[in-house]
């Protein structure tokens, strides 16, 4: 039996905003957007075979405790890119700070969080 990952629902303050920096730095193209759960709003981004799904309810929104001490919670997102040096300019273009570099095997990475606190990685293999 084989398995791929073919997507993460994540909850944002406005999916339509998180899509719009995804697809400035990742190339990533909407796949769906429309009404959701609970009366909230999704848009699915990413490629033809995998995708985030970001979503907002209509209301409630609040801050998660620290991800990394709570049980269940999503530290990071890894996503792998072709030229780490451009996503890397691509993020900064968005007003993101990047940090925690590293070139270890396989490959090189670096750490950013974006406006809703979601810390992202972004490795290059081989490169």
């Amino acid at each position: 039996m084989s398995a791929q990952l073919e997507h993460a629902n994540i909850t944002v303050k406005n999916p339509d905003d998180t899509a719009a920096w995804m697809l400035m730095v990742f190339g990533w193209q909407v796949r769906w957007q429309g009404d959701a759960i609970a009366g909230g709003r999704s848009v699915h981004i990413g490629t033809q075979d995998q995708y985030i799904a970001l979503y907002t309810p209509k209301e409630g929104l609040k801050s998660a405790p620290n991800s990394h001490t709570t049980v269940g919670s999503l530290n990071h997102i890894g996503v792998v890119v072709d030229d780490l040096d451009a996503a890397e300019a691509a993020v900064k273009a968005q007003g993101f700070e990047t940090t925690n570099h590293a070139d270890y095997e396989p490959g090189r990475r670096f750490y950013f969080h974006d406006n809703d606190g979601v810390e992202y990685e972004l490795v290059e293999y081989g490169g």
